[in-house]
């Protein structure tokens, strides 16, 4: 039986360390196929920015059987309104679960201010983390959670308790009802970097994605996330390094026709960000996104032109209410469709922004997993 007594919690502090950290899920999934790791490289950044990296060993064998990140954050301690203990890509084995709650709970008391503990985040909720609690038999998929349904039953049972519930959701692609043309007087949009007029306003403008101005575009979809994101609980503003990093060696295999905004003379007022899904490579690859494995991805990147993620859509909240996310939701609709996409999955939304929902329902949309977050005072 693991306990406390049982194990020990160290920091990773050499190559070594970090090389079991990342190798604790290849022991926890090692059966399961279903779950997506974090890529590696991303993992490795962190540990040279210095976020701190915890491994949950066996005190007799030295095998590592849980890991956690521990850390904290000023912008969601204000958000949230107390002083949060973070932790994130937090994985156990079944007998690691409390002994690794006990010493997440023991950093958060040694600490002396902080309040709660909150996660698992990685590193804040705008970016990763998260736990699933139904949908386990789908798979998971980029830039979102996967586990086993005893994380859940684990959390709860040491006292954790819900916060900021959600679902992530699936689409078929399908036609668009209305037909295949886009919605506007010419097809300026079928082009890269094109846009295309409304015919209902003709102020309204939607715009395409275009890899040689990817740096421009991206700090332009910074911009309209911090807005229209601003007012949701758990969200703290992104800067565009970021951004850029959140990214970084993916940009080569962007789908210039899913990365859609709207401007309303001339000024963005929305977006919409999708990106193909890579899922099965990530697993096939254990999230080791090497160089080579970067080059193998790109030879057979039309393999994965078939599933696509949505990773984030949102409208300033002056222009809310009045249409346009439905119009980039149409368009999108129609983008995937003619590049031979089948599905369509997102990253979580809240249970509270029924509206956004109501968007993937149109498309004949479900819940695909159920998704949580977790805190527990000190």
């Amino acid at each position: 039986m693991t306990t406390a007594a049982t194990t020990r919690l160290e920091r990773v502090v050499d190559r070594r360390g970090l090389r079991d950290f990342l190798a604790v899920t290849d022991r926890v999934y090692a059966d399961e196929p279903r779950f997506v790791p974090p890529v590696r490289a991303q993992v490795r950044r962190w540990w040279r920015a210095g976020v701190p990296m915890y491994l949950l060993r066996d005190a007799a064998t030295g095998v590592a059987v849980g890991r956690t990140t521990l850390h904290t954050d000023a912008a969601l301690d204000t958000k949230l309104g107390r002083r949060c203990q973070l932790f994130g890509l937090t994985e156990f084995t079944e007998a690691a679960a409390e002994p690794l709650f006990e010493a997440i709970t023991a950093a958060g008391r040694a600490a002396g201010d902080r309040e709660t503990l909150f996660g698992p985040v990685a590193l804040l909720p705008n970016e990763s983390g998260g736990v699933i609690t139904s949908g386990y038999a789908d798979r998971g998929f980029v830039d979102s959670a996967y586990n086993p349904p005893r994380y859940v039953t684990a959390y709860e049972s040491y006292g954790f308790v819900r916060r900021f519930e959600s679902d992530t959701w699936i689409c078929p692609v399908t036609p668009d009802p209305l037909g295949s043309e886009p919605v506007g007087s010419d097809r300026a949009g079928s082009e890269p970097g094109g846009s295309l007029p409304l015919v209902d306003d003709p102020e309204l403008r939607v715009h395409r994605g275009d890899l040689r101005r990817l740096d421009e575009q991206l700090h332009m979809v910074r911009d309209l996330l911090n807005a229209s994101f601003a007012q949701l609980g758990y969200y703290t503003e992104i800067s565009f390094d970021e951004l850029r990093e959140q990214t970084d060696g993916l940009a080569y295999l962007l789908d210039e026709s899913l990365l859609l905004y709207l401007t309303r003379a001339d000024r963005p007022v929305a977006f919409v960000l999708c990106i193909p899904d890579i899922s099965e490579f990530v697993i096939r690859v254990r999230g080791n996104l090497n160089l080579v494995n970067q080059l193998r991805l790109l030879a057979t990147r039309r393999r994965y032109r078939r599933e696509a993620v949505l990773i984030v859509k949102g409208v300033l909240p002056d222009c809310q209410g009045r249409g346009y996310q439905r119009l980039l939701s149409a368009q999108l609709r129609r983008n995937l469709h003619a590049g031979g996409y089948r599905t369509l999955r997102s990253t979580y939304v809240g249970r509270d922004n029924p509206a956004s929902a109501a968007q993937f329902r149109g498309m004949g949309g479900r819940p695909l997993h159920g998704y949580t977050f977790y805190e527990k005072a000190l």
